[in-house]
């Protein structure tokens, strides 16, 4: 049986799911239910000076007949009597001694700061989120993203954590920036011990085209919120791939944004997250997908002969380069298999308007199986894209005789790359 105990900057669960900071980690009696289905971990939703959340607070985005693609919220930190959340996270903690409880904390003060990271460890608190990342409500504060985007503001305010816990320190990084590197080695600076991404992105989920209002509505009004769901992964990925392959940055990686089945958390975890937090879908799903994500990644792990999680964590890592290390000479086209094909035709119109006018329908009427045209395909792969049947469209390599060679390669000693489709 694999084993999925994690260890992620010196906070240690019995496996890497945890609940994120947000709606579903509200109180003690839903982190213990969540316990119960099989969660290793939660960051308790977070504390600061209570405030009082609005109505409507939350917004989907559905595409191509999938709803909530993409998911948005104005909610900001605890509305909860602070003496209540530190209780239950004593209570919580007795009750369920080897999962991992961090306490999300976002206060503006350093004597704030000092005051909260006490209650939270005295509460039995396993290791610290400071919340550098809410896009909305707390950052016009001066908290919550406004500490995020600047650097020297995020190494300054880690610092004084550090200084005052006993226990791990995770800074919650803000996607709202050009480079999450120089903010990552902000809070190693700091001295964090690990970091924890992406928050939720700034963003404005729609408007009322009848009312002119944005949504989610507040009375007539609107305001901007956080972007979260799966419509986020590719950009946390990125961001996570990005830290875990710089060469100064080394702290361990809680990774968040758009995780949705095991799938989307073994991707996190080879890029080099040691865990995982999970909001929207549990928002949307209740607390037993976390079931499915256990047995997914056992399986995962058994087919690909890993015993433990670090012999996968970070795996993908080295595959991840600039763009101008890529192998300019490697080239594929489309086949199609015509027992599957279904004659659409979408890969036809794809690659005319879309891209490079390779696939054009088959000559005889009666037969609806595209063509392609290898000598101008590119390998673009946007046929297989639209495709909507799986397995159908697949890319092939072509062996050109072409010795591999990166444009960086080209352009400092003149290395020969393959000629241009169309050319020979």
């Amino acid at each position: 049986m694999p084993d999925l105990k994690t260890n992620c900057a010196g906070i240690k669960s019995p496996n890497p799911f945890w609940l994120a900071s947000a709606p579903p980690a509200n109180s003690g009696a839903q982190i213990q239910r969540a316990f119960d289905h099989g969660w290793g971990g939660a960051v308790w939703k977070t504390l600061g000076t209570p405030i009082q959340n609005v109505s409507s607070r939350f917004g989907g985005v559905n595409y191509g007949g999938k709803k909530n693609i993409g998911f948005n919220n104005i909610e900001l930190i605890t509305d909860r009597p602070l003496d209540v959340n530190f209780r239950e996270i004593y209570e919580t903690k007795q009750k369920y001694p080897d999962h991992a409880i961090i306490a999300s904390l976002m206060v503006d003060s350093k004597a704030e700061w000092k005051d909260f990271i006490k209650r939270a460890i005295d509460s039995g608190a396993d290791g610290l989120e400071l919340n550098f990342g809410c896009p909305h409500g707390m950052c016009e504060r001066g908290m919550g993203s406004a500490v995020g985007q600047e650097p020297k503001v995020n190494e300054e305010i880690t610092s004084w954590a550090v200084e005052y816990s006993t226990v791990p320190v995770l800074a919650k990084l803000t996607p709202n920036v050009g480079d999450i590197v120089k903010h990552g080695l902000a809070s190693q600076r700091g001295g964090a011990h690990g970091v924890s991404l992406i928050n939720t992105i700034k963003s404005i989920i729609g408007v009322d085209i009848d009312t002119f209002v944005a949504k989610p509505v507040v009375g007539n009004r609107s305001s901007n919120g956080g972007y979260c769901g799966a419509a986020v992964r590719p950009i946390a990925l990125h961001m996570v791939a990005a830290l875990s392959r710089d060469e100064e940055f080394n702290l361990p990686i809680s990774g968040i944004g758009g995780i949705t089945d095991w799938r989307d958390a073994v991707e996190f975890l080879l890029l080099g997250a040691s865990s995982v937090q999970v909001c929207t879908e549990v928002m949307l799903r209740g607390y037993r997908i976390v079931e499915d994500m256990i047995e997914g990644l056992e399986n995962y792990m058994r087919e690909h002969q890993f015993e433990t999680l670090d012999q996968m964590i970070g795996k993908a890592v080295p595959s991840y380069s600039a763009w101008g290390e890529l192998d300019m000479n490697f080239e594929t086209v489309a086949k199609i298999d015509a027992k599957s094909c279904i004659g659409c035709q979408l890969c036809v119109t794809a690659c005319h308007d879309g891209a490079h006018q390779c696939i054009d329908p088959n000559e005889d009427p009666m037969i609806r199986v595209p063509v392609v045209d290898e000598s101008e395909c590119v390998g673009c792969n946007l046929c297989q894209i639209v495709c909507p049947v799986d397995g159908c469209i697949s890319m092939v390599e072509v062996l050109n005789g072409f010795a591999p060679a990166s444009w960086n390669e080209h352009v400092t000693a003149g290395a020969t790359l393959r000629p241009k489709k169309g050319a020979h």
